[in-house]
């Protein structure tokens, strides 16, 4: 089933960055639709399945690469230097563009000393770095218990040494402690409440469940003796662990804030059922519409993520005469002129994703993948 590595795994993984681009570049003027929005605190929206989906993805394709053995040397310094690039391309990414503009004009450079630390990156590195020795060193069921004790370990932390009455609070949970005291205020996100870090080390720990559970996943692939027989137990593992996943979330609610264990359950479920609609789209049916798209973004899926995050990022660091942000202003007297409203934030964010998906047209077009 060698296919699936270029075929259903891209188009996943494409269809992920998709989305994340979308979700992550709505146009300023209108409140975005609420699925492209995250959750608050508790729930669950589109836009909580997307970093899920992708650290499933990199566990899957750690299954098709599985069976190329490398001395223990080798493979252990090529985790550690792949763990180290894609957590420091993280950290440049939140110290980048370096430089900041002031009021009256002039330009500083950035401190150091308050880039944050944690983030989108970081966190798939340290999954991939961990769920990369757990697949070396552990047989199946070592690896199914490893996500267990993680998933009930991670629940039991937080209701026992958060504050009482409020253990999942933003501020107060055992997992926001530990980022204040590690991390310290001035590393840490500052989207929202001060001392919350939503890529927190803590809460890191469920979710190497998802790159685990998607390389398990993986390895159902790639061992089964065809296609519908793959398909066939995806379907009712994705079943049986969404199930699993709404009733925990009765006694431990949803959440990616704090990657909920629950909230971790429902993710793998869900793309498994994704990744068993992909193989049978794509293998069993044989169709083509919309592949070779989504399968341009699934080749370098952390280049052009990447490069959609320092494009927004360089474009918002420009002001225009009247204060506004220049990606903003694109949003606001474009795309909210034409199309007023939540339609005109997601198109301005379907456009920017269009243009992201330019260099990866492009990479392609010259046969560049770049694996980080």
């Amino acid at each position: 089933m060698d296919r699936l590595r270029f075929t259903a795994l891209d188009v996943f993984r494409g269809l992920t960055v998709c989305v994340m681009i979308v979700v992550n570049t709505s146009g300023a003027g209108a409140e975005p639709f609420y699925q492209l929005q995250h959750a608050q605190w508790f729930g669950f929206t589109l836009a909580d399945l997307v970093f899920p989906s992708f650290l499933f993805a990199v566990g899957n394709s750690m299954a098709f690469a599985s069976r190329r053995t490398l001395p223990n040397d080798q493979f252990l310094l090529k985790v550690a230097k792949r763990t180290a690039l894609i957590f420091l391309l993280g950290y440049l990414m939140y110290w980048f563009p370096f430089v900041h503009q002031l009021p009256d004009g002039s330009w500083a450079f950035n401190d150091i000393g308050q880039t944050r630390i944690m983030g989108v990156l970081q966190r798939i590195a340290l999954c991939y770095g961990a769920a990369a020795l757990a697949a070396r060193y552990l047989p199946v069921k070592g690896i199914i218990a490893l996500c267990a004790a993680l998933l009930f370990g991670y629940w039991g932390a937080l209701m026992a040494f958060g504050p009482a009455g409020e253990p999942l609070s933003m501020v107060g949970n055992i997992g926001a402690q530990i980022d204040r005291a590690v991390l310290g205020l001035d590393h840490m996100y500052r989207g929202g409440a001060k001392g919350y870090e939503p890529e927190g080390l803590f809460s890191t720990l469920p979710a190497i469940v998802n790159v685990l559970a998607g390389y398990l996943a993986g390895l159902v692939i790639v061992k089964a003796a065809d296609h519908r027989t793959a398909v066939s137990k995806m379907l009712v593992a994705g079943v049986a662990i969404v199930a699993a996943g709404l009733i925990w979330s009765l006694f431990f609610p949803l959440s990616k804030r704090i990657w909920t264990s629950s909230f971790v359950l429902l993710t793998v479920g869900i793309d498994c059922l994704i990744l068993a609609a992909l193989i049978t789209y794509t293998e069993i049916q044989k169709l083509n519409f919309g592949v070779k798209f989504f399968e341009i973004f699934g080749k370098n899926p952390l280049v052009i993520y990447l490069f959609s995050e320092l494009l927004v990022i360089s474009l918002q660091t420009f002001t225009t005469s009247g204060g506004t942000k220049l990606y903003d202003w694109v949003g606001i007297h474009l795309f909210q002129v034409i199309l007023p409203g939540a339609i005109g934030s997601l198109v301005c964010a379907i456009v920017y994703m269009l243009v992201c998906w330019l260099l990866g047209w492009w990479m392609d077009r010259k046969n560049i993948i770049i694996k980080l």
